[in-house]
């Protein structure tokens, strides 16, 4: 799927996106609230600045993923896969980041605690 039909479809109500491939895509500052992406492939998706709070995350592939300043409040991210991703200054208030995978290589926001939100480090 590209991202145009994805918007497309989107702003005419559709949620649910299960396990869409949109690796390597750019979605800066895409408007997304509520989606479902469970299962989705986004490697190297570039989210920054997205407004994806509410979203069902889990269980994707967020691997070398831009999410820089994106808004992830409320977010379902349980089992997504976070390594290499940019997390700066991401919003992730009240979000599920049980068991999401982490490595040495990602990064978060100064003074952000994986472990306190029960993330797994791979």
């Amino acid at each position: 799927m590209d991202v145009d039909e994805l918007i497309r479809r989107y702003a005419a109500g559709e949620r649910n996106f299960p396990a869409v491939d949109l690796s390597q895509k750019k979605l800066i500052a895409a408007y997304l609230p509520g989606i479902n992406l469970w299962g989705a492939d986004l490697t190297e998706v570039n989210l920054a600045q997205a407004r994806l709070w509410g979203a069902n995350l889990s269980n994707t592939n967020l691997a070398r993923a831009n999410l820089t300043r994106a808004n992830l409040s409320g977010a379902n991210l349980m089992q997504a896969n976070l390594r290499g991703a940019r997390l700066h200054y991401t919003k992730l208030y009240g979000a599920n980041l049980t068991d999401a995978i982490y490595d040495a290589s990602t990064k978060f926001s100064r003074g952000f605690d994986p472990k306190s939100h029960k993330m797994q480090i791979f």
